[in-house]
């Protein structure tokens, strides 16, 4: 099943609550939260506090993407808060192990995040023990940047190489997701789409949803 995570990150702030509640009715399946920390990448956005708020107003998993320097020390916090699944930057962990245990000791699914040019081999000692890898198909940092072509290549790579080890783990990709990407995305393999501005930025949330579908089921 092929998943829609629209990202808070386009949201409009001053009325998140209704802005949540409105993609959830237009047939979102997940909400992802971008977690930024201006030491990692060069913006700052939400914390757990966010996140216990979205939790409170809706009934949908929450993916929650740490960009963060010492994810370890905020894991146990955002999982409180509501946190559904939880990824971390392989580029941020030096016991990427020990901190995906942290994920499942705190009750969430664990997920790890590569960047455009971080190597697919990085994930060959971990992706057993992760429920999702998410690619990262522009510079993470900002909203509405233009998806990076060769991503599709990596998305195809690291298909592969779920199904050369008999895995489940799903592949996420968050970056310049739109109508005119999404299907190309789909095609090279991807399971669940991350889309901000393609969503947030649109007049109709539910016919900005149902157009992204139908181009995700033209591959």
């Amino acid at each position: 099943m092929k998943l829609i995570a629209p990202s808070i990150l386009s949201a409009d702030f001053s009325r998140l609550g209704e802005e949540i509640k409105a993609v959830q009715a237009a047939g979102a399946d997940w909400i992802h939260a971008d977690v930024m920390d201006g030491h990692f990448v060069p913006n700052i956005s939400i914390g757990p506090l966010i996140v216990e708020a979205v939790r409170r107003v809706t009934s949908l998993p929450i993916d929650v993407h740490l960009m963060i320097e010492n994810p370890d020390n905020y894991i146990p916090a955002f999982a409180q808060a509501g946190a559904s699944s939880i990824s971390v930057q392989i580029e941020t962990c030096v016991h990427l192990n020990r901190t995906v245990d942290l994920i499942q000791e705190n009750g969430a699914r664990p997920g790890v995040v590569l960047n455009p040019a971080t190597p697919l081999e990085t994930l060959r000692w971990i992706i057993e023990y992760v429920d999702y890898v998410l690619i990262m198909s522009v510079n993470p940092g900002f909203g509405g940047q233009a998806f990076i072509p060769n991503s599709l290549n990596r998305i195809r790579a690291l298909r592969k190489l779920i199904q050369d080890r008999g895995l489940s783990a799903l592949i996420e990709v968050d970056g310049g997701v739109n109508e005119k990407t999404i299907a190309e995305i789909s095609a090279a393999g991807a399971d669940v789409f991350v889309a901000g501005s393609a969503i947030f930025g649109s007049p109709d949330y539910k016919k900005s949803i149902q157009r992204l579908r139908k181009k995700i089921n033209q591959q």
